[in-house]
């Protein structure tokens, strides 16, 4: 059996929901709103790493955004941007800690509010050549083995309270996806989507996802019994099953920004459910920034994910 992924997602970057001085549709989440200022504690991000090393978390997903000063875009930064030197001395003491560090940029419609006025040129060639160099820059420095492209949660509801919603839907977004698929593997690196796709368009989805993308179908609640579920609930549990079915390769993702427990009762759930084959580990995404006021969720992030691993290694090896 392959050794599994214990991994978590962090904000460098948090422009990805709502525009700058927007407060609808997440007024009880002021930082939703997008900023011209980066909100990162460095401070905490230290302290958290050491956390994480003791929790025996092996991977740590970057969500860059706005928070990378891009050379190839300048214009995509804010105040307080990381330079390209400043990111690379990052990876480097990440790795000498045992981490494993993965990029992610989503590309997403519904999450891309840090492409600032790129985000509404959507699939023009002027869109696709931003992709591909911010593509090929992030991977020159991080020289990732998976590159993690969001493209979840493209559609008209999420985007309601939006001041502008753009959305990509049939043949082109499949388009779309091929194309930052392609500009991904062209690094050496494979890529890595959130699944939710699937929920509404199974056929379409089994037909057409590449096998090589890592898929994180994502499931954040506690209701895993049959009788609690709807048939929303029901769907998105039952994926995990449909893609391992279908060969392709997982990396189930709980939260806690529901009920702790949701990462160890997932792990639990996919553990009957999801052949050694195709489980490469599981993720924990804690959807705040990267702030002081934040730790005590944080904290609680990687705390489940230990007690998840823990479960595993308990039951499984």
């Amino acid at each position: 059996m392959n050794k599994l992924l214990w991994s978590i997602l962090l904000h460098l970057g948090g422009n990805m929901w709502n525009e700058e001085g927007n407060p609808r549709d997440r007024e009880h989440d002021p930082d939703s709103q997008a900023s011209s200022v980066l909100r990162f504690s460095r401070p905490l991000w230290r302290r958290y790493l050491d956390r994480l090393k003791k929790c025996g978390v092996s991977m740590i997903l970057i969500d860059l955004g706005e928070g990378l000063r891009y050379e190839s875009h300048p214009e995509l930064a804010v105040d307080g941007s990381w330079t390209r030197g400043e990111m690379e001395a990052e990876l480097r003491l990440m790795r000498d800690m045992g981490f494993e560090v993965v990029p992610k940029l989503n590309f997403s419609a519904c999450h891309d509010i840090w492409m600032k006025e790129y985000s509404r040129m959507l699939s023009t060639s002027v869109y696709y050549q931003v992709c591909a160099d911010l593509i090929n820059e992030v991977c020159g420095i991080f020289r990732p083995r998976y590159f993690h492209l969001g493209m979840d949660e493209e559609n008209a509801l999420l985007q309601r309270a939006y001041d502008i919603s753009i959305i990509r839907q049939h043949d082109l977004w499949w388009h779309d996806l091929y194309y930052l698929v392609d500009c991904v593997e062209r690094e050496n690196a494979r890529a890595w989507i959130w699944s939710d796709y699937i929920w509404d368009h199974r056929d379409v989805f089994l037909k057409k996802m590449p096998k090589t993308v890592v898929q994180s179908n994502w499931y954040y609640t506690t209701k895993f019994q049959d009788t609690d579920l709807n048939d929303r609930l029901r769907t998105m549990l039952d994926c995990y099953e449909v893609l391992d079915r279908a060969g392709f390769d997982q990396v189930p993702t709980g939260s806690n920004c529901v009920r702790r427990e949701n990462m160890e009762l997932l792990t639990q759930y996919c553990a009957e459910r999801i052949g050694s084959d195709h489980l490469l580990g599981f993720m924990q995404t804690p959807w705040i920034l990267t702030l002081d006021k934040n730790e005590w969720r944080l904290n609680q992030a990687a705390d489940a994910l230990a007690d998840a691993k823990k479960w595993w290694e308990g039951n499984r090896e």
